[in-house]
């Protein structure tokens, strides 16, 4: 017997025997529902076998037959029905399971985010995406019309859809092309480490998306329910369908805030606060003028996450006003790393250690945070240390400074689109998707071993639009990404260590070392990043103006 928990209340199994139902019934069910015909195969027992050794025991019995393939509108409200009646916990089971998970998705549809039903049942082993409209459209069957269709569908209107749509705009005029993006604000993310610092206001990082869609670009104001790559679909909250000849994937990732106990309830106050949230960067620098004396916690989780720097800047940046308000002797500044080194990349370790000795930092590697009490000023930190048993240490704090654990949106990260790790499947040169010829991803939802920055995203763009109209074309990909990304770590106010890096830990600088030494903290890359940078982006990457990233070309041999 292999029950597959898809909920608390419901397990899945492939064919039993009479001879399960006692470990069935050890195991805690107290019915059992059969979604298999009787006579389906010549090794399966019939349904009598299995009910009469169930009675015997206790246990409360359903038939519910399907033809494999056939899950019917009313079966599903027939299962739906069973689960309200029949005593909990229940094993239902028939085949191999696929066709009681797939009545249990039909049978929540109506209740449950679609992300959740794919996950649960993708957990228990099984996938749906055969009937991830139907599950998106309340359990119903849909018709197979689409609502809209493009030659290029860009999901997400963040740095990298929206730059990659106006660099194929520039390349293709003519293309039939829509961006999907629900959200009414476009925030230019790297400027909240400055606002957090003091320097930027937040309101100079936001824009309405509206006034950002490149002219003759459709925008599709709603949410993302699924994938149907087989179909060439893109299914939307409220299951409308989107068809394309050609998918660009770039919604970003998501900032998983809940993995961390009692975070949410204490955000933006009890000295908790983010530079990963627009809301909350101003409660940053709110927190760091009003600390005269206490201990200042800064917090990195796990990787991947977006922008690798954003933790230690803040911590820098608060250090030097401490710094340079005379108090920071009587602050106690504690960064608590989840991984092991400093820096992914060895040569910027050297002036980045040099900046958390002036700071007078603590170094907590392998730290990463599980739970807050923010009324208590109270953290609690697992402890992995390599080849040393897991513990938990408490940390008091006077100002809390976290960055959350961060993972793949729910629908990329259930779709047919996903690594096993939940980020899109992508080749690492071309960033085209591994198994479908016609869908390619940029920005931080792909699974390229790259830094996750807007500057990232920027190189992408133009290599993406290239690659796609290559193939528009008929020929095949010219254009290889070499993993560029950088970083503008702010160690101090007026003065950047800037970490321009590809693949491997390979340094790219984009300037002469004569200009900027991107290993040493200058004066030129904090004019780079206070004064250029931001114009640059709203101007010039959102535009498509390729600067200093227009891709060359690469030819076979």
């Amino acid at each position: 017997m292999d029950a597959r928990t898809i909920t608390a209340g419901l397990s899945v199994a492939p064919q039993i025997t009479a001879d399960d139902v006692q470990a069935i019934a050890d195991a805690g069910f107290r019915a059992i529902v059969c979604n298999r015909p009787d006579g389906e195969g010549m090794d399966q027992p019939n349904f009598e076998e299995i009910e009469a050794a169930a009675v015997a025991l206790g246990l409360k019995t359903a038939y519910l037959p399907i033809t494999a393939g056939k899950v019917s509108d009313a079966d599903a409200d027939r299962f739906r029905a069973l689960m309200t009646e029949l005593p909990g916990p229940i094993l239902a089971y028939c085949r191999t399971g696929t066709r009681s998970a797939t009545l249990w998705s039909l049978a929540v549809a109506k209740e449950k985010p679609v992300a959740d039903i794919l996950a649960a049942t993708q957990g228990a082993g099984y996938d749906m995406g055969g009937v991830v409209r139907r599950i998106a459209n309340g359990g119903r069957t849909p018709t197979d019309r689409a609502d809209a269709s493009f030659d290029v569908v860009i999901v997400g209107g963040g740095a990298a859809g929206i730059a990659v749509a106006s660099s194929l705009r520039a390349r293709k005029p003519n293309l039939n092309l829509a961006i999907i993006d629900p959200a009414d604000i476009h925030y230019y993310q790297p400027g909240w480490t400055m606002v957090g610092g003091g320097i930027f206001e937040a309101a100079t990082t936001a824009r309405t998306m509206g006034s950002l869609i490149p002219r003759g670009v459709h925008w599709i104001k709603s949410a993302v329910a699924a994938f149907e790559p087989k179909d060439n679909a893109v299914i939307l909250d409220g299951c409308r369908v989107v068809k394309y000849k050609r998918l660009i994937v770039a919604p970003g990732l998501k900032l998983d805030w809940h993995r961390i106990e009692g975070l949410v309830d204490t955000l933006g106050q009890n000295g908790v606060t983010s530079n990963y949230r627009y809301d909350l960067a101003p409660y940053t620098w709110e927190l760091v003028r009003n600390l005269k004396r206490g201990r200042a916690v800064f917090t990195q989780p796990p990787m991947p996450i977006k922008c690798a720097g954003a933790p230690q800047k803040a911590l820098y940046l608060s250090g030097d006003h401490w710094h340079r308000e005379g108090v920071l002797d009587r602050i106690d500044i504690q960064f608590m790393n989840a991984g092991g080194v400093l820096f992914g990349v060895k040569d910027y370790v050297p002036a980045l250690q040099s900046y958390m000795n002036r700071y007078k930092a603590e170094l907590n590697f392998f730290h990463n945070l599980v739970a807050v009490d923010g009324p208590a000023r109270k953290a609690w930190f697992e402890v992995k240390r390599p080849e040393e048993a897991v513990r938990t240490v408490e940390v008091e704090f006077d100002m809390l400074h976290v960055v959350p654990p961060q993972v793949a949106p729910d629908f990329v990260r259930v779709s047919p689109l996903a690594d096993a790790a939940g980020w899109v499947d992508v080749d690492q040169a071309t960033l085209r998707h591994k198994t479908f010829e016609n869908i390619w991803s940029l920005g931080d939802v792909m699974n390229a071993p790259n830094a996750k920055t807007a500057a990232a995203a920027r190189m992408q763009a133009p290599i993406v639009a290239e690659n796609v109209a290559d193939d528009i074309d008929g020929r095949a990909p010219t254009a290889i990404y070499n993993g560029y990304g950088s970083c503008p770590l702010t160690v101090e106010k007026g003065k950047i260590v800037l970490a321009e890096f590809g693949y491997g830990g390979a340094l790219l600088p984009s300037f002469p070392r004569w200009l900027i030494d991107g290993t040493k903290p200058t004066r030129a890359a904090w004019f780079l990043k206070e004064t250029v940078l931001p114009p640059f982006y709203w101007k010039a990457m959102l535009r498509g103006k390729e600067w200093m990233v227009k891709p060359e070309k690469v030819t076979a041999r």
